[in-house]
């Protein structure tokens, strides 16, 4: 999977691993191994940064470059 975005994304937000760790409520030892590819990151985990970072998972995952999330459905 390629995570690049995860740094990148942090990155453009000035903000540092230990403080995403916080968000996600994990070590920075861990949200780092989620940075470099070593452990897949939970999609509960993903969908907490992409509310975060206010963008989609298909754009956090690379699989779009939309940023834009996708609008709320009412179910």
């Amino acid at each position: 999977m390629n995570i690049d975005r995860l740094k990148e994304i942090r990155q453009d937000r000035d903000l540092h691993q230990k403080e995403v760790a916080k968000i996600l409520k994990i070590s920075q030892v861990q949200y780092s191994r989620y940075e470099r590819g070593i452990r897949t990151i939970p999609i509960d985990k993903l969908a907490i940064l992409a509310k975060y970072y206010n963008v989609s998972i298909d754009y956090l995952l690379n699989l779009t470059n939309e940023r834009k999330p996708y609008p709320k459905t009412h179910i």
